[in-house]
């Protein structure tokens, strides 16, 4: 099962608003992030998303795409992770940051996650995180994916590529 009360039974800390969200108070190491919606949170969908262009490719989906992968039942909205990176100066702070700027409106490194900013009031959205040795995140993510999948039977809302270990 994964939902807030299990996310946060698995030690997932923060809880915050996207629009209360005290950067620094993010861990810098490496681990997994959720975001989930608050309780009563109905999707409306904005017509062009407020995230950044990517390799100048606009966001933004169709109504009718957005709908396709909402996920009724489901508190998550995104699972994530942050790795420390090629130089190991990555993490969650900087993860959660870059994707937060994303959701500005800035170009981000990565398109993942983006079906979020298609969301109206998503500074009402809430992100939690979890420590994970760099050498378990990958696996997290995957397991947290796959658990996620067995409840619902798909991934949740704003992943639209599913997390595998690598054999």
């Amino acid at each position: 099962m994964v939902s807030r009360t299990s996310l946060r039974a698995e030690g997932f800390a923060g809880f915050r608003t996207v629009g209360s969200l005290e950067i620094m108070r993010i861990p810098q190491g490496t681990g997994v992030f959720a975001v989930l919606r608050p309780d009563g949170f109905e999707p409306r969908f904005l017509k062009k998303s407020a995230a950044g262009v990517f390799k100048k490719k606009d966001p933004s989906l169709p109504e009718t795409a957005l709908a396709a992968e909402w996920v009724g039942d489901a508190d998550v909205l995104y699972l994530g992770k942050a790795g420390p990176g090629s130089k190991g100066n990555r993490g969650l702070r900087r993860q959660i940051q870059e994707f937060l700027d994303f959701g500005k409106g800035k170009p981000p490194g990565h398109w993942d996650g983006r079906l979020v900013w298609q969301l109206a009031a998503s500074e009402s959205l809430v992100i939690a995180w979890k420590e994970v040795p760099a050498g378990e995140v990958n696996g997290t993510e995957a397991r947290l994916h796959a658990d996620f999948i067995a409840e619902f039977g798909r991934l949740p809302f704003a992943n639209l590529v599913q997390a595998r270990l690598k054999k």
